[in-house]
């Protein structure tokens, strides 16, 4: 079986392919063509709630699958909106959510908040991204995580978000030869050795991220020989309520720690 290093890699060098790929599995194709050809249908945060397809469509684009039944909560988010700061999506440090309520921003577009690009297509090309990366997943967590990290990395800001995040503190803990017990120590006892070996600016340099990342897959290769790797034991960071682990209590507690 192909390495772990070179798995992602034949998926990162060219991505437009591989999703390109994915865009034609049946299920796939099928889903997004009604979710295409109904949300413009969606005036208001009720009809999105009543649409239980188009809803668990736009939760996987964003990444939040695993809380498609936690439609309260959603709600919740999604009627106090995103422009004032003490909003309840403001207040979450997993920006999914955030991300989440600014496509679908009833508060501030009303009835043509689906019309938008980033309602449409938008949501699309993340939802096509993100089974991507759970087929990846399926052969080799390894590939999964790289991926992820990726598509996160430019917009990290400092090392309480990725703490926030088991999937990218895994990979940090990984590439920095760390062992798991060490995401039981004190949350700014961890980020001071995370600052200590890593700039964080690094990983919005795009050279300097296919370096990180080379060095996370190798030592995840020796880990977790291809095979195997563990897939139901670290398939956990991809099936908790909040997608990659972690509960709401715990976001409130790192949000109040954060920089």
């Amino acid at each position: 079986m192909i390495n772990t290093y070179l798995d992602y890699q034949l998926i990162a060098k060219d991505i437009g392919k591989a999703i390109d790929r994915v865009e034609t599995e049946p299920m796939v194709k099928r889903e997004t063509e009604y979710y295409l050809a109904n949300i413009t249908q969606v005036k208001s945060i009720d009809d999105l709630m009543k649409d239980d397809r188009l809803f668990r469509y736009a939760m996987k684009a964003h990444g939040l699958g695993d809380m498609s039944y936690a439609k309260a909560f959603m709600v919740k988010a999604m009627k106090e909106g995103i422009d004032d700061s003490d909003s309840f999506a403001n207040k979450l440090t997993d920006k999914r959510y955030y991300e989440f309520v600014k496509t679908f921003d009833f508060v501030s577009f009303g009835e043509t908040t689906t019309v938008r690009t980033r309602a449409q297509q938008g949501t699309v090309d993340m939802y096509l991204r993100q089974t991507l990366e759970e087929n990846a997943g399926k052969q080799n967590e390894g590939v999964r995580l790289a991926l992820y990290f990726e598509r996160k990395a430019g917009d990290l800001t400092n090392f309480y978000e990725v703490l926030a995040d088991p999937a990218l503190s895994r990979v940090v803990r990984t590439a920095l030869g760390l062992p798991d017990s060490f995401a039981s120590a004190d949350i700014d006892k961890q980020v001071k050795l995370f600052e200590e070996k890593i700039d964080i600016a690094d990983f919005s340099d795009a050279g300097k991220l296919s370096k990180f990342l080379e060095r996370f897959t190798s030592l995840w290769e020796l880990s977790n020989p291809s095979q195997g790797n563990s897939v139901s034991q670290m398939s956990v960071l991809f099936s908790q309520p909040a997608e990659y682990g972690i509960s709401t209590n715990l976001l409130f507690s790192i949000q109040g720690l954060r920089k």
